[in-house]
């Protein structure tokens, strides 16, 4: 989803800088009295130029406790991998991830039960039964398309298979984007099972442009014409759309069935040895609170995680339009996180990947 870039809230993205600064607080007698919190998340939740969602929850957060807020983002998978090489030197205090990373991360041990103020308010399915994660923005995975080069979305799977897309076509890497692994994840719902789902994706690869580790980087793409449809997520799409004109979402049908969907939420959860695990209880409820979660939509372009949080503001109704008509089924993550990796190869070996 988002590059790695410098704001201006102390988002700490250069590798060597951030490595330097939490190694200066890491490991320390001292490292749980700092007043900061790091967060490691999948991206989308950040703004362009800076108007994300993050942008406005971190500095309300800071100016309201002093703490800083250090950001490093990535890939879905990636940030779950990076938390497990630093296990013995934990830098994260919180990460904020899509599903099935978050279950994978609560799998590995990674993440420490804490259950953030409001998530009493937030629906079963969408946090984990022993505390470990809470989803703080709901959101939708979806596909998008260039208006200009392609007035009409196209509206199948099987419509992408037309020389039309060849060479202008791309979706990020599953197993290693969130919104890749959604790509996997659609097709063997809309397809029916693991087998068909890759024989299908084995024909689009003839006009897939080629992998790509973030969601984000295709969207400038598609508003440029570079390529006239890739993956993504409405969360996201929509925010990017008050910058890049030329971005619609759609979402693909099986042939002669209806557009389908699945919640894709940004889940968080407390790091296990925590560097700064107050500080990380402290920002996880702060996400949670009702200011925030009216901003989810007005700032963000997502859906409040909290149901009883009722937005009413413009994107909240446009988003409400958007999704009219489209089915949402609910993905059993249970056995997704359990069986990614022979998902993921299967991938791979139809793909040539």
């Amino acid at each position: 989803m988002l590059t790695h870039t410098t704001r201006p809230l102390a988002a700490l993205t250069g590798s060597l800088l951030l490595a330097a600064a939490l190694t200066a607080c890491g490991g320390t007698s001292t490292a749980s009295d700092e007043k900061v919190v790091t967060v490691y998340s999948a991206d989308g939740l950040k703004g362009e130029q800076g108007d994300g969602w993050y942008d406005r929850v971190f500095e309300d957060f800071e100016k309201e406790t002093g703490i800083e807020v250090r950001y490093v983002e990535g890939g879905s998978g990636e940030m779950v991998q990076r938390a497990v090489r630093e296990r013995r030197n934990t830098q994260a205090d919180v990460i904020v991830t899509l599903p099935p990373f978050i279950q994978q991360a609560g799998s590995k041990g990674l993440l420490q039960p804490y259950r953030p103020k409001g998530s009493d308010r937030v629906s079963g399915a969408d946090k984990a039964a022993d505390g470990t994660w809470t989803s703080v923005v709901n959101n939708y995975f979806g596909f998008i398309h260039n208006t200009k080069e392609l007035p009409k979305a196209p509206t199948t799977w099987e419509e992408l298979l037309d020389s039309t897309y060849k060479d202008k076509l791309q979706y990020s890497t599953p197993g290693v984007a969130g919104d890749g692994t959604a790509v996997v994840i659609k097709a063997m719902h809309d397809f029916g099972g693991q087998e068909p789902a890759m024989a299908y994706l084995k024909k689009l690869q003839a006009n897939n442009v080629g992998p790509s580790s973030s969601t984000s980087k295709l969207a400038p793409k598609v508003d440029k014409g570079e390529i006239l449809v890739a993956n993504g997520d409405v969360q996201m799409n929509f925010a990017q759309g008050r910058s890049m004109p030329n971005l619609r979402i759609w979402f693909p049908a099986r042939q002669g069935g209806k557009p389908t969907t699945f919640a894709l939420p940004y889940a968080a959860g407390l790091v296990t040895d925590a560097p700064h695990g107050d500080n990380g209880r402290k920002l996880l409820d702060f996400m949670l609170s009702e200011q925030a979660q009216r901003q989810v939509s007005a700032i963000g372009g997502g859906f409040p995680a909290r149901a009883d949080v009722e937005p009413t503001d413009a994107n909240a109704m446009a988003l409400a339009r958007l999704m009219e008509g489209v089915e949402v089924f609910r993905p059993d993550w249970t056995d997704i996180a359990r069986n990614l990796k022979t998902y993921i190869d299967a991938w791979k070996t139809a793909t040539g990947s």
